[in-house]
Parts: structure tokens; sequence; C-alpha cells
């Protein structure tokens, strides 16, 4: 039966800090889990992989603010903890859509990096609430942070986001990533870890989720590798007359167009990226899309006003 990774941002989960209670993530988490119980009740297997940037930048706050009371724990352990907060959320959202006729897991899961990543030298990842200029400057001088200005609405906390190359669990993960079943996994990109005299050894950074997907996708031979995202398609000369969306694109031309620099790093760039790795992997589509679309834009059903963005060997759709 087909296997499907599905990746999830975490900012799709925290719109904002409006927006960033359990209610309101548990409503959204909800919207995701339909369309991936509809899938794993159809035999699928499914992988979903979720972000964490609001929520660990969050975290961290909390852990700082609370440091004269208990030490603050590193990074890469507060990874691990988002990986239960969202996980259980999200298993049960699941539990809550399929009752008990859908098996759900969430499996902490270890993502092997490089400890010479440029990444570590050059900060990108935000994590955590946007801050006003002068705030962000004060923080970066009594707490050491490094911010950068993100989308125009304010200024972010940037750590390290080296390249995954390794899951460290893949062999419990392909146990469990079994047909009518959901796994959740790589929560949040990953626990980082490196290897160093024959061991695994945290290291502090947030993995990209689209690029752990795509390991994951690759590792486990999966047929479909789908990105969500809060917006419907892949878009080229955004922001600008020529704008025009992209339905089904070969992979050399969605090359062509990240080369060309359409799209932003921080946010449709690692999306893209992703999806032309796992297609030159496996020969198989990656699918960009919204919630509402994913299902039918996964399984070829919509047309050209309903769909999103589907990313395939060549020029021509192929089944996903």
């Amino acid at each position: 039966m087909p296997c499907v990774v599905i990746a999830l941002g975490g900012n799709a989960l925290s719109a904002g800090d409006a927006d960033s209670d359990y209610a309101h993530q548990y409503a959204t988490a909800r919207a995701i889990a339909e369309p991936t119980v509809t899938l794993a009740r159809s035999g699928w297997s499914v992988v979903l992989v979720h972000g964490n940037g609001p929520q660990v930048g969050n975290l961290s706050i909390q852990q700082e603010e609370a440091v004269d009371l208990v030490p603050a724990l590193p990074l890469f352990s507060l990874d691990g903890m988002t990986q239960g907060q969202l996980g259980s959320l999200l298993s049960l959202a699941l539990l809550d859509v399929a009752g008990w006729g859908v098996e759900v897991s969430a499996l902490v899961s270890h993502v092997v990096v490089r400890g010479d990543d440029p990444a570590f030298v050059e900060p990108t990842k935000p994590i955590g609430p946007f801050f006003a200029a002068a705030d962000a400057e004060r923080l970066a001088s009594e707490r050491g942070w490094i911010m950068r200005e993100d989308a125009g609405r304010g200024f972010r906390r940037v750590v390290p986001s080296p390249r995954p190359i390794d899951i460290v669990e893949i062999g419990t993960l392909r146990h469990l990533a079994r047909p009518g079943a959901v796994v959740i996994a790589c929560g949040g990109g990953g626990i980082p870890v490196v290897r160093r005299n024959d061991r695994f050894e945290g290291v502090d950074a947030v993995i990209d989720k689209d690029l752990a997907a795509q390991l994951a996708a690759i590792l486990l031979d999966a047929d479909a590798l789908e990105l969500v995202t809060s917006v419907p398609t892949v878009q080229i000369d955004y922001g600008t007359p020529r704008s025009r969306e992209l339905h089904d694109v070969g992979v050399d031309e969605a090359e062509r167009y990240l080369a060309d620099e359409q799209f932003p790093p921080g946010s449709m760039g690692p999306k893209v990226l992703a999806a032309t790795q796992f297609v030159r992997a496996r020969g198989r589509a990656a699918v960009i899309t919204s919630p509402e679309r994913m299902l039918p834009t996964l399984l070829g059903e919509a047309d050209e006003d309903h769909t999103g963005t589907r990313i395939v060997p060549a020029a021509a759709s192929v089944p996903a």
C-alpha cells in the first residue's frame, strides 16, 4: 500500500501570540487530522512531520525567564520537549477524528547533522515571537541572541539550522509506518545530534522540518511527499503584477526558479528545495499546498481552481 510523508509547519499550529494558546493549536491540528485520517482509512501509511519554530522559541523564553528558579535546558532538549507537546496535540486531534479506527503513534526522533555544517556559523532559522527593533536590540545585547528581520513583521531570534543527513530511529519508524496507521515523527525537524567518538551528542539547533520530511520520505521509500503550508499554491514573481500560480510543474523548471531566487529562503524556499530533492531521488510527485487542498491535490482529484502545486519528474502530470 502507498506511503506518504506530510510536513506541517509550526507556524500553522501557532499563528501568532494572540492565537498560540492550546485551544487554537488544537483546532488547527484537528483540521489537519481530517484529511490525514481519510488517507489512513483508505489504506495509506501516513508519516506526519511537524515544525516547532514558534513553540521552541516561546519555550526558550520561558526557560530563560525562570533561570533564577531552575536551570535552563539546552535548545536541543527544548526540541525534544516540543516533540512531546505537539506530538500529544496531534495525536489527540487524530484520535478525536478517527476514534479507535486508526492506529496513531508519536515517535521521539533524533536526526543526525554534521558538526561542521556551515549553519552553525551562520544561523538562519527564526524561532519564537516577533519583536520591535528596539526590543530586538536589547535582547541581542542582554541575552546574546542573534536577531534578524523576518517577513516585514518584525525581528525574531535566529538559530542554526543544519542539514539533516540521517534519522537515528529510522528502523522503528519503518516498523510503525504500516498501512492504515499514522505516525508522528521527526517533530520540529528532529532532535539534532552529531556522532562523536561512536556516540550521539545533542547540539543546539532547529532543523528545517521540510528537509527532515524529505529525508524521511526518501529513507522510507515513500510514494509521495506533501508539504502543507498556509497558501494553496506556489507562485513565481510573487507580489508583482506578473505573479503566476504553479500547478503541475516539472522538476527541471522548479529548480530553475530556485536558482533564480524566486522563493524566499525563510518561507517557500525550503519547501521547493525539499520537494525537488524528493522528486529527483524517488521519481514521484511532491505536493505543496494548503490544508484544504492537500487531499485532492495528492490524489489528483481537483480541477485547476481547487488544486495545489505538484512538482513532478517531467512537465506532464504523473500519479502521486
